[in-house]
């Protein structure tokens, strides 16, 4: 039989038997679910149904699917050239791009390394901390503080900063670098931060001062470690005790970047400005996998000045001009439009609609910021049972754990907003455990 001719098998089964999906087994536990087109905030499936899709297809596409002045930009861009080395060479794409995230990510981030994708960005900006120090001549100061529930990505390097016992990589602890962990911030988004709670983290990076190079966080919002929404008095605690202390601060700004908390990036909250950002996921408004690490002059003069004299990251596909020209699209994009506006509205959206789950037993907590929906369930639900309802209601979210989440694209109506909330609240009313 000629596999190669998609009507020889059916095309489900010949995936399950030949792609391995992220975080599943192999074969995945739950057949996967065929797309044959994208429009808007809608996902067209190949038996005729559409899901309304409330993950952004992993908070990426904010300004959904087909947008026409993304198409055009990556048409345009084809017409010139798909790709070249940037080793060497340069182009308008790269340079404008990396011009525009200068001027709008917080002050002092004048330089621009750019990256496959959110995980090498932060081993990127990782590698930009030690070999500072590096060139610094104080070798010594070579390991990482961060605080628990956080995710920073899937890479070695990415893994050692996630929570080492709640996260979804423990299992691969011994083989990875050991760094430092306060424990997770405390006060809630909207809630004062105290000296008090800040004492873990300092008493850490007292006691470790000789030896930490760098504090790396998820600004005002932790992602995939637990959806937590936290306060920005805490990340501007952060902040000076970096400075007090005499290390550098690595913004992950991946998931935060771009709108999604309400602010342009989750640092803007704080009113802060890191030494050195990671941005990724939105920046490309979901059409190719890129993603950047912005440094201070400072650190890339001591990068610079360490024995290699040169950063010693490369990637192939570093700079590829069909990402920087969507790239410089989207953003251009997002910031001629309302996108404030439509982010408000989205959180009130998702508010009104999640406040029916709040008293269900299931249910832990119900948290929203900015186009974040959240409910986190007492204990976890089999995702077929979930799944089933999710799509029988015609939406498309992927919870994971306990959580039930949704982060929705930005031109996600009125109605789409409910019906993503709506099939929320019911996953957690009818869903019983397995």
């Amino acid at each position: 039989m000629d596999v190669s001719d998609p009507t020889a098998r059916d095309l489900i089964a010949r995936d399950r038997e030949t792609v391995w999906h992220p975080y599943a087994p192999m074969p995945a536990a739950l057949a996967p679910l065929e797309v044959i087109g994208a429009q808007g905030t809608r996902l067209r499936l190949a038996d005729g149904r559409e899901l309304v899709d409330g993950m952004s297809s992993w908070w990426a596409a904010i300004h959904g699917y087909r947008h026409p002045v993304l198409d055009d930009a990556l048409r345009a861009q084809l017409d010139a050239m798909a790709h070249v080395m940037f080793g060497g060479l340069t182009h308008r794409p790269a340079v404008e791009l990396a011009e525009l995230l200068v001027d709008i990510t917080p002050g002092g981030l004048d330089h621009v390394f750019f990256c496959d994708s959110g995980s090498v960005s932060v081993e990127v900006a990782m590698k930009m901390a030690l070999q500072y120090w590096l060139g610094r001549g104080r070798p010594a100061k070579h390991r990482l503080v961060t605080v628990r529930s956080g995710y920073h990505g899937d890479t070695l390097g990415a893994m050692a900063v996630c929570d080492p016992e709640t996260g979804m990589h423990h299992m691969f602890s011994a083989s990875l670098q050991q760094q430092l962990f306060a424990p997770a911030p405390t006060p809630r988004f909207g809630e004062t931060c105290t000296a008090e709670d800040l004492e873990p983290l300092a008493a850490l990076l007292a006691d470790h001062r000789e030896e930490v190079a760098a504090v790396i966080l998820e600004p005002v919002v932790q992602g995939a470690g637990g959806m937590r929404f936290y306060a920005p008095g805490y990340l501007a605690g952060v902040r000076a005790l970096c400075d007090e202390h005499g290390v550098l601060l690595i913004a992950d700004e991946i998931a935060t970047g771009f709108g999604r908390s309400g602010e342009l990036f989750g640092c803007d909250h704080a009113g802060v400005a890191p030494d050195i950002m990671c941005v990724g996921k939105a920046m490309t408004g979901g059409y190719m996998s890129m993603a950047a690490t912005l440094c201070t002059p400072e650190v890339a003069h001591w990068v610079s000045h360490a024995e290699s004299g040169a950063l010693m990251h490369g990637p192939t596909f570093m700079g590829n001009p069909l990402g920087c020209a969507v790239a410089l699209a989207s953003i251009r994009l997002l910031l001629d439009g309302p996108w404030q506006s439509r982010v408000r509205g989205i959180e009130a959206g998702l508010r009104e609609g999640l406040a029916a789950a709040a008293g269900l037993p299931n249910v832990a907590d119900v948290r929203v910021l900015g186009a974040i929906g959240v409910i986190e369930l007492e204990q976890a639900l089999p995702m077929a049972a979930m799944q089933e309802t999710f799509v029988a209601r015609g939406v498309w979210l992927r919870p994971f754990g306990r959580l039930v989440y949704a982060m929705p694209p930005y031109v996600a109506s009125d109605d789409d907003v409910a019906r993503i909330a709506g099939a929320m609240v019911a996953v957690a009313r009818d869903v019983g455990p397995a």
